[in-house]
């Protein structure tokens, strides 16, 4: 069994943890970093996400091992902290580099500009909530394109790092979630 972590300062914890754990991982809830197999960044407020990992001296350990190669999922928000670069970012707000992309926040509208629809991504059909959610506006070497809106990215995936600006975890549709248990066992 994998063991996963769920970072656990902010956004939509509960609903990933439940997730995971009915594709059969163990599931660790961290505010500090831990010995996981695998890392899910949920979605919420990414400057405040960033905030957090700052004020609790953690940014430079998450950062460190998911640069080192450790399995990472990133929805929405999460999106937006493993960017290199983000277009928008929040006064001193910065992403934690892991994945070579150009990421503008709230590219799909305010909150009430919430939808769920379905889309076609590399891993099948999902059906995906978009709530503010980001675009990924470019990507560098090693980094596949797996889902589109309308012409834009998003979804992306590396050899390490799988990233989505929806929430398949609010929707129930485990597609996202099983490819990234998949890419966890695969390096375990």
């Amino acid at each position: 069994m994998v063991r996963i972590g769920v970072l656990a300062l902010q956004g939509g914890v509960r609903e990933h943890a439940e997730m995971l754990k009915s594709l059969g991982a163990e599931v660790a809830l961290l505010r500090r970093f831990d010995d996981v197999d695998g890392l899910v960044i949920p979605g919420g407020e990414s400057s405040t996400i960033d905030r957090l990992l700052r004020i609790f001296g953690q940014r430079e350990a998450f950062a460190a091992a998911l640069r080192d190669g450790l399995p990472v999922l990133g929805t929405c928000a999460g999106l937006i902290t493993l960017a290199t670069e983000i277009e928008d970012p929040a006064p001193g707000q910065e992403g934690l580099g892991v994945i070579p992309m150009r990421v503008r926040r709230n590219a799909f509208g305010r909150q009430v500009n919430s939808a769920v629809e379905r889309i076609d991504t590399a891993y099948g059909t999902v059906e995906a909530a978009y709530i503010r959610a980001p675009e990924v506006l470019s990507v560098g070497d090693g980094v596949e394109v797996i889902a589109t809106k309308g012409g834009r990215i998003v979804g992306v995936e590396t050899r390490s790092a799988l990233a989505v600006s929806f929430h398949p975890e609010l929707t129930g549709d485990t597609t996202i979630h099983a490819r990234f248990v998949e890419k966890v066992r695969v390096r375990n």
